[in-house]
């Protein structure tokens, strides 16, 4: 691999397809928390940018932690992990029945799965205990106002962004994400 080529990676990307350029990784490819499956395909300090949306709440704050860890080793100085989770606060009775812990899905949905549904601060706070930086891109407060700071899809798409979904019309906002910039230094 040339010294110029840059390395874009999706974690967990499922059927999606939003990144069509980024390397596409499954669980059973790259393992958030086994940094031997990283090994295995990247050197410490490689890769530019990996967008995860959806899969830090399928971890614990615990295990978030030690993924971010992982993350940054292999990260280069200035690279950054595109953060998009489900939103504590965001003001919606039935989006939050959707993501809650468990969730109101079969066992075998990956919603079912939940471990945590974060707000900016809890998000914002393990990455930084992985000696990120932070960067808020969509997020709301405790006041359930929606919070949006220019951001560009061509460092990474987030599909379930005010961007991005079609179910988000206009003002209108039906699902959205909590998502970051967290960006290594």
């Amino acid at each position: 691999m040339s010294v110029e080529e840059e390395i874009k990676l999706v974690i967990g990307a499922g059927e999606y397809n939003n990144n069509p350029s980024w390397i596409h990784t499954q669980e059973k490819d790259l393992d958030l928390l086994d940094e031997d499956t990283w090994k295995n395909k990247f050197d410490n300090n490689s890769i530019t940018a990996i967008v995860a949306e959806h899969i830090w709440e399928h971890l614990t704050y615990e295990d978030g932690i030690e993924a971010a860890k992982i993350c940054y080793k292999f990260l280069k100085p200035s690279g950054y992990i595109r953060c998009a989770v489900p939103d504590a606060f965001f003001p919606n009775e039935t989006y939050q029945k959707t993501v809650r812990v468990g969730g109101p899905r079969p066992k075998d949905h990956p919603a079912a799965s939940h471990k945590i549904v974060y707000q900016y601060k809890t998000l914002s706070k393990m990455f930084k205990a992985a000696k990120f930086e932070i960067n808020l891109l969509e997020y709301c407060d405790e006041d359930g106002k929606f919070h949006t700071n220019e951001w560009n899809g061509e460092d990474g798409v987030i599909f379930r962004s005010k961007k991005y979904d079609p179910r988000n019309q206009g003002d209108q906002l039906v699902f959205t994400s909590l998502i970051i910039d967290a960006i290594k230094r």
